[in-house]
Order: structure tokens, then sequence, then C-alpha cells
């Protein structure tokens, strides 16, 4: 996992960004009869019935709260009132007669999402499509993808197999001032119990529902605990070779705007809430280290987003970072048997929360160490 840091920067003269906006949606191709079955890791077997009936689904508990989001259209921005209203997981079975155009989607789960939404503005949509801004995400942080479907086929003698809730068909033409209506989403999720769903905006700010009790599952086992230690490696331009290390993830917290006063920032930023990650790095090898770890941190967003460290120079203090989150310090090593502790700081949409940190060694053939935020 790659943690783009940008460059960096001093005071007065602004900070790196955020990472980018969320998920696209992607198109496939609904086939007719006989069409090219799409492989896939749905769970168990699904139960596609009689021809043109969908395959069994399975429903999962989800917030339904209802909140106050804005919808963007042709540059223009639309009140609305938005919550999902019901979830459920299918099986690659459903998607039998479905060509997808992007093979590694072969590999994820359907999902359906039902949201409800109503126009609390005082026109009328055209077209309103905000179901597209919806994706579910897993405890890591890990986003689906958010597709749409069209028939190509236009000879077929048969239709394509429904799915469920009608996640086939669009939303309504137009939804008049104080209409609600409702639209379903299909999204493909990597394998594992989701945690979230999220709506994001580029013109607002991010939402968040639970699914279940909104923990989902470790990875595979592959999620650590938010207080674990864990072995990798770590090298710099003073070493020869992979050094051995420990790391604890000690903390994620919520800093404040007003601790960035003094760097300039742009207006997006100006809307954003930095968090505070906190990892402590023991050197267990027999090699002294330069203490630059902090350039292996990243995060994932309960929304999907990777967001990853905004590197601070700050000339009036020691170190990088602010007095809140201070990461490495010039002229300083971490001899054998001897512990540092770094901050990093990174800025999310307000809304979303951190939901996995992970940390990625400079040697390729490592694993990448993941860590629940919170």
């Amino acid at each position: 996992m790659n943690w783009t840091t940008g460059e960096k920067v001093r005071v007065r003269k602004g900070i790196a960004g955020v990472a980018g906006a969320g998920v696209l949606a992607l198109l496939v191709t609904a086939c007719g009869a006989g069409g090219e079955e799409a492989a896939g890791s749905g769970g168990q077997a699904g139960d596609t019935g009689s021809a043109g009936k969908p395959a069994r689904v399975t429903a999962l508990p989800v917030e339904s709260t209802l909140r106050t989001a804005i919808w963007s259209s042709r540059d223009q921005k639309h009140q609305l009132k938005i919550a999902p209203e019901r979830l459920k997981r299918g099986t690659a079975a459903d998607l039998k007669n479905v060509q997808l155009i992007d093979d590694d989607l072969k590999d994820r789960v359907p999902y359906y999402l039902t949201v409800r939404f109503t126009n609390t503005g005082s026109t009328a949509l055209a077209d309103p499509t905000p179901q597209s801004n919806f994706t579910l995400t897993l405890a890591n942080g890990s986003p689906g993808e958010a597709i749409s479907l069209w028939n190509n086929d236009t000879l077929a003698t048969e239709p394509p197999s429904p799915l469920p809730d009608g996640c086939e068909k669009g939303g309504p033409g137009t939804l008049e001032a104080g209409g609600t209506a409702r639209a379903c989403q299909l999204v493909m999720l990597p394998e594992g119990k989701p945690a979230t769903v999220a709506y994001t905006d580029e013109a607002g700010d991010t939402l968040l529902w639970k699914v279940g009790d909104g923990k989902g599952d470790d990875n595979g086992g592959n999620l650590l605990a938010k207080d674990a230690s864990a072995p990798t490696t770590w090298s710099d331009v003073t070493t020869k070779g992979e050094v051995p290390i420990q790391i604890t993830r000690k903390s994620v917290r919520a800093g404040s705007l007003r601790d960035l006063r003094k760097f300039d920032l742009s207006d997006e930023q100006k809307q954003s809430v930095p968090y505070y990650v906190t990892m402590e790095y023991r050197n267990t090898g027999k090699k002294t280290l330069l203490p630059s770890m902090d350039d292996g941190v990243g995060m994932l967003s309960a929304a999907g987003i990777q967001v990853p460290p905004v590197p601070l120079i700050d000339f009036s203090a020691p170190g990088e970072g602010i007095d809140q989150c201070r990461g490495s310090i010039p002229n300083t090593r971490l001899k054998p048997k001897s512990a540092i502790t770094l901050c990093t700081i990174h800025l999310l949409s307000k809304g979303d929360r951190p939901a996995m940190i992970a940390f990625t060694p400079q040697d390729k053939k490592a694993e990448t160490l993941m860590w629940r935020a919170g």
C-alpha cells in the first residue's frame, strides 16, 4: 500500500492536500440469455430459482437515521434528507448474465443498498442520483465500488435476470420539492463483513451509518487490535539492508484546525479535521536508525478514503509537525534496544473518521501492518 505524502512544506507556505475524492461509479454491461457468466466470490452458492428471478439474498441490519446532505448536479448544490433504508448481500449467481468491464470486480461480493431521500429544497430535481454517492466499507476502511448497469443487447429475446430491489433500474426522473424517493445502488465489496455505509459529496460533509454493530470483522486476521505491537523492518540511507523494529500503535486522536493556524490552508482544508496518529518504534536490531519511520504511516477512513500524512516543517520549533503532534526530529538517531515515539497528522473531511492505521515497510516483500483506529 503506497501512501503519497507530497512535498514538504514550510510555515506560512501551505500544506499538502488530502487524498482525492471517493470511489467513482463503474459500468457493467448486461447481456441477454446465454450471456457470459461473471465469476465471483459471493460466499455460499445462491439459489437462482426459476428463470428471471434473482438469487437468494441475505438482509443485513443497517442504521437508518435521516441526515441532512448535499447532492451536487451540474455545479449546483441541492439540499436533501437522506438515509440507508435496507441492505442485502447477494451472491455471484446474481450477476450470471452480467459482463463486468473491470476484471477486479469478479472477486467481489454484490450488495444491494436501498436509500431514501427527500428533496428539502424549493425547486424540483431533474434525474436525482444521490444513491451513486453511497458506498460500503469494511472495518479496515476498504471501500466497495458503486456500479451501474445497462443492457446493450437490444435483440435479446429474454431480459437479463432482475436484481433485488430494482438495482438494475435508475432513480426517479424528477423529484418535486418536498418529495421523497427511493433508489437502490449496487455496490461490489471485497470479501468481508461490511462495517459502514458512507455518503460523500464534493460539496458536503461525509455522512456515516453503521452496518450492524459497526465493527465489521478483522480482515481475515490481518487487522490488529488498536493497542497491539507487531514486528516489521525499516531501513534508511545509513543502513545496509533492513533493520528489525517493533511498532506499537499508541493513540489516534482528533485535533483542531486552530493547531494549524500558522500554516496556510486551502479552502477545502479549512473544512477538514486533523487527526493525530502516535506510534512507538523500538529498534530490536543491531544497527542505528534515522528515526524516519513516520514516512511509512498511512490511514484509511471509514468512508474508504486513503489519507496520507501531511508533512509539515516548522522552523520555529525542533522537529516536523506542531507542538500537539511532532514527527521526525533532526540530528537524532534510534539506537539498538531504544525506542522513540513519533506522530503524524492526517486531514479528514468533517463527519468522516479514521478506520484503519497502516504501516508500510520500505522492503517491498514485507507485508503492510494494519491496526484498528479505534
